[in-house]
């Protein structure tokens, strides 16, 4: 009897021993497939993403070329520009006559230096005004009571809509009569309404989406509005106001109709582009000072977007998706 109890659980032990290889090996070969899997998705993904890398990379390679064609051509001779392209500087790089004469007589004979510094005046506190005014609106329509709130928010979003072409003539009127037509304080204010309701529009964006709670626990603990919005608010607010000042300075810089109706050409007030624009004019056969010009009013919005661009999708995505 007892022969036979240690026959069976013998074969019971085989068994389970069986079924464990079998298991195992069906695992194994689980895990080997999921990783091939895994694998081939994972080659797929990439081979997809070719095309799409290389349409981007020909689209960056198109739209820089035209940059480069000018930084290359602003550093070479009036004879050299007339006589070759800019691409054959790269040939025999250096042998190449480069010069610094362009840039000196731009920047001191065309007073394009006096330009760059009348441009700084104008776009510094054409970017600063609006964004300040805006972060105060947007703070009080997302988290102030007070009536006429919602009328006030469509409002700001309705200007938006409107051309600042149909504003320039009466605007204008209004300066003339104020005697603030061809000062540099004319051309803020016109710079900071129309701006102004993009820049609402964008910060309340992204105040709104604050989580309640926590200027609720602000409040809890005494803040007054003030304190929560410069200690709370605005901090949180660092990438919607460095997004949207990207875009004030890049459009206030390359503005050319607003300074031209609201500043004037005179040369002591006249901006880059104002002042690029009449050496167009008046010395349209000269590429090499044309060139030098042009570049010099591209630095400074270059050197802004990409201190800023760390910025600049994290603000514009902000206030896109809440939850």
């Amino acid at each position: 009897m007892s022969d036979k109890i240690a026959q069976q659980k013998e074969r019971a032990e085989q068994t389970e021993a069986s079924a464990l290889a079998t298991g195992g090996s069906e695992g194994r070969l689980e895990s080997v497939s999921s990783k091939g899997l895994k694998q081939k998705k994972e080659l797929r993904r990439k081979i997809g993403g070719v095309p799409m890398r290389l349409f981007l990379f020909v689209v960056t390679v198109i739209w820089t070329l035209p940059t480069i064609g000018l930084f290359v051509s602003s550093f070479r001779t009036r004879g050299a520009i007339s006589n070759s392209g800019w691409w054959t500087v790269f040939a025999n790089p250096f042998s190449a006559n480069f010069t610094l004469a362009n840039y000196e007589q731009v920047i001191f004979a065309d007073q394009m230096g006096t330009a760059f510094l009348n441009s700084f005046l104008v776009t510094l506190p054409a970017t600063v005004i609006p964004i300040t005014i805006a972060a105060f609106g947007a703070y009080a329509i997302s988290w102030m009571s007070f009536p006429g709130r919602t009328i006030l928010f469509v409002a700001i979003v309705g200007l938006l809509v409107v051309p600042l072409q149909t504003a320039l003539i009466p605007i204008l009127r209004l300066y003339t009569r104020a005697q603030l037509n061809g000062t540099f304080l004319g051309i803020w204010l016109a710079h900071t309404g129309f701006g102004l309701p993009l820049a609402t529009y964008i910060l309340y964006g992204y105040v709104s989406g604050i989580p309640k709670s926590i200027i609720e626990s602000a409040h809890a603990d005494g803040a007054t509005p003030w304190l929560m919005f410069t200690r709370l608010v605005l901090p949180l607010s660092v990438p919607a106001i460095a997004s949207f000042a990207i875009f004030q300075f890049l459009w206030v810089w390359n503005d050319l109709l607003v300074a031209l109706v609201f500043l004037g050409t005179s040369p002591e007030k006249s901006v880059l582009t104002a002042r690029l624009a009449e050496l167009v004019g008046s010395r349209g056969q000269d590429w090499h000072v044309l060139t030098a010009g042009a570049f010099l009013t591209m630095v400074m919005p270059l050197i802004v977007f990409f201190s800023l661009q760390r910025y600049f999708v994290r603000g514009m995505m902000a206030g896109s998706v809440k939850g």
